[in-house]
């Protein structure tokens, strides 16, 4: 559990709240530092080549959203070892959201993240698109954490977990549809 059970915790969950984005902020760049510099292979290729290759990937992104494909996507199906966050709660609470922010921890059941990693390392954007859009994963990865922070709900997840599927068919479509108009 990242958050502690109760207010009498010795480290404040604003404070465990701050370190894990703090973590997610880290790992999201850095894989998107490492995700530019490998899209250098990319480069040669002629950009309608590498424009339709993302089109593409997308389309078969969005065809599995909707299960039209049954396509497996990369995961690391380990959890999480308590004792991350046992034995220092503050080193455990970065490094798991360093790793989470990687993209590589655990299972991403979305299939959006894995195109849009993909789009990157076949446009070969420049640096700053590459370390905003790293940024702008981890970020979405913390906003889920901190609305859970600040929800007092007790049925949140049961409203999440119904309201996945839509969710993510939408996103397909729309990171189709952004890339389309991107490539237009």
């Amino acid at each position: 559990m990242l958050f502690s059970p109760g207010w009498r915790a010795p480290v404040r969950q604003g404070e465990i709240l701050a370190v894990f984005t703090a973590g997610l902020l880290i790992g999201g760049t850095l894989s998107a530092a490492v995700i530019w510099l490998l899209s250098g292979f990319s480069a040669p290729l002629p950009t309608s080549v590498r424009t339709a290759a993302i089109l593409g990937i997308a389309a078969l992104g969005t065809a599995r959203e909707f299960g039209l494909l049954s396509l497996p996507l990369p995961q690391n199906a380990r959890q999480i070892p308590q004792e991350v966050l046992q034995t220092n709660l503050r080193r455990g609470t970065l490094q798991f959201g360093f790793e989470l922010g990687t993209g590589v921890r655990t299972y991403v059941s979305s299939t959006a993240p894995y195109v849009l990693a993909l789009a990157l390392l076949l446009s070969h954007e420049p640096l700053t698109t590459a370390l905003l859009t790293g940024t702008a994963f981890a970020l979405g990865r913390a906003l889920s954490a901190t609305l859970t922070y600040l929800s007092q709900d007790d049925a949140r997840d049961a409203a999440i977990a119904t309201r996945m599927p839509a969710i993510k068919t939408t996103t397909a479509l729309t990171t189709l549809s952004a890339l389309t108009l991107l490539a237009l």
